[in-house]
C-alpha cells in the first residue's frame, strides 16, 4: 500500500529534503521559545484604540488567530490587513504590528511606510531583513524571532504567540504565560499521538492525510476555529501542493451549503474535514451535525477533527498542530518535498522586475536621512 511510506523513516527523508516534518514536530518547544522571547520585549505605548497586523501569507495568520482568540476578552477591535496600504481609519491612535518573518516582503514594507506617515504606533515582528533594518534605523519597537526557519508558515508559534504577550504588557489582556504554558503541555501530547514515529494505525495525522489522499479537501471552522480552518487551507496549498479551501459557520450555510447540490460527479473529487469542540455552542453542535447529514450524498468523505485541551489558546493550537502535520505527512504521500513553493518565488522574482520593492525601498531610506536625531519626528 501507498500508505506504507508513512511508516518508513528512511523513505519520508528521502521525500522531506529539508526536514520540514521534524521541525513542525517541535512546536511545542517553538511555542515556549516564542513566548520567551516576546517576555523580555518592553513596548512602551499607551492603550491603542485600534489595532492592525500588517503582513501577509504565513505571517499574516497569527493576526487572524490572535483575532479570533481575542474577539470577545477586549474591547479594541482588532484588524488584519494584507494588502500595501493601510485602513483609513489607521492613525496615532492605532497600534500596527507589522509582521513579515522574511523582513523582505513588498507588501508588508509598503504598511511599515503607510504606518509611519499615519504616525501609527508601530511594533515589527521579523527575523531580519529590510523591517527590522529600518526599524532599527527610524527607532521603533520590534521583536527578533530566529532566523533559518524553512518557511515562514513554519515560523507560526514566533509570529502568533508574541502578539499575545504584549497585549498582555499593553494592559489589554491578562495571564497569557499560564493559558501559553497550558497550551505547550497539550501540545505535547497530541505530539506524542502524532509522531513520525507513531504507526499509522495509531497515528490521527496520518490516516486523516491517507483518507483525503487524491481529494481536494474543504475545511469548515467555526468561532476560535474559523483561522484555523483558513490555516489547513494554507498548509495543503504550501505544504502538500494541492488545491483546498475553507469556510466557517454559520456563514457557509447561506450559501456553501447549496454547492453541494453540484454533481456527484463533480461532489466526490471533495473530502471535508469539520473542525469540532466538545464545548462547541449547541446551536452550533445543531448546525454542524445537520450540514453533515445534507452534504453526505455529495461528499462520501466527511472527517471531524475535535480539539483537544481545556483552555481556548490549547484548542486553537491542538487543531492547528494536527492540521499542519496532515499536511506534512499528505506531501510525503504524494511524493513532493513539502518545503519548497516554487510558484511563490517565481512569482517574487517577477514583481522584482516591476521595481515596486525597490521605491518603498527608497522612500524609507529618505526617512532615514530627515529623522530629527535622537527622536521619532520626521519630515514627511
Amino acid at each position: 500500500m501507498a500508505t506504507a511510506i508513512l511508516d518508513k523513516p528512511g523513505k519520508i527523508k528521502k521525500i522531506d529534503k529539508s526536514n520540514m516534518l521534524s521541525f513542525c514536530v517541535e512546536a511545542p518547544k517553538h511555542c515556549q521559545e516564542a513566548a520567551k522571547l516576546a517576555q523580555a520585549v518592553l513596548i512602551d505605548y499607551p492603550r491603542p484604540q485600534t489595532i492592525i497586523v500588517a503582513g501577509m501569507g504565513g505571517s499574516a495568520i497569527g493576526g487572524e488567530l490572535l483575532k479570533d482568540w481575542a474577539k470577545d476578552r477586549i474591547t479594541v477591535p482588532i484588524e488584519v490587513c494584507r494588502a500595501y496600504s493601510l485602513p483609513a481609519y489607521a492613525d496615532k491612535r492605532t497600534l500596527v504590528f507589522v509582521v513579515s518573518y522574511s523582513g523582505e516582503t513588498e507588501e508588508a514594507l509598503s504598511m511599515f511606510l503607510d504606518a509611519i506617515k499615519r504616525n501609527c504606533m508601530i511594533f515589527c515582528i521579523s527575523s531580519g531583513g529590510e523591517l527590522l533594518e529600518f526599524a532599527e534605523k527610524l527607532k521603533f519597537s520590534y521583536l527578533r524571532v530566529p532566523s533559518g526557519i524553512l518557511q515562514p508558515r513554519a515560523a507560526l508559534p514566533y509570529l502568533f504567540l508574541p502578539m499575545l504577550v504584549l497585549l498582555e504588557k499593553l494592559g489589554l489582556v491578562s495571564d497569557t504565560s499560564s493559558e501559553i504554558s497550558k497550551a505547550v503541555k497539550t501540545l505535547e501530547r497530541v505530539k506524542s499521538e502524532n509522531l513520525p514515529e507513531s504507526p499509522l494505525s495509531d497515528n490521527f495525522s496520518k490516516n486523516l492525510a491517507s483518507r483525503i489522499n487524491g481529494t481536494v479537501p474543504v475545511v469548515y471552522g467555526f468561532g476560535i476555529y474559523r483561522a484555523v480552518a483558513q490555516r489547513y487551507k494554507q498548509e495543503f496549498n504550501e505544504n502538500s501542493k494541492i488545491l483546498a479551501k475553507w469556510e466557517f459557520f454559520p456563514e457557509l450555510n447561506h450559501n456553501e451549503i447549496v454547492g453541494w447540490e453540484a454533481a456527484k460527479e463533480l461532489a466526490k473529487c471533495f473530502s471535508t474535514i469539520f473542525i469540532r469542540d466538545k464545548d462547541e455552542p449547541e446551536e452550533m453542535q445543531q448546525r454542524i451535525e445537520a450540514t453533515e447529514e445534507l452534504i453526505r450524498e455529495g461528499s462520501k468523505k466527511i472527517f471531524e477533527v475535535w480539539s483537544v485541551g481545556e483552555s481556548r489558546l490549547a484548542k486553537m493550537l491542538s487543531v492547528i498542530y494536527i492540521g499542519d502535520l496532515t499536511s506534512l505527512y499528505l506531501a510525503i504521500l504524494r511524493g513532493v518535498d513539502p518545503t519548497p513553493v516554487k510558484t511563490i518565488v517565481l512569482l517574487k522574482e517577477r514583481m522584482k522586475q516591476s521595481g515596486v520593492k525597490e521605491k518603498i525601498t527608497r522612500k524609507l531610506q529618505k526617512l532615514c536621512r530627515k529623522m530629527t536625531p535622537n527622536s521619532q519626528s520626521f519630515s514627511l
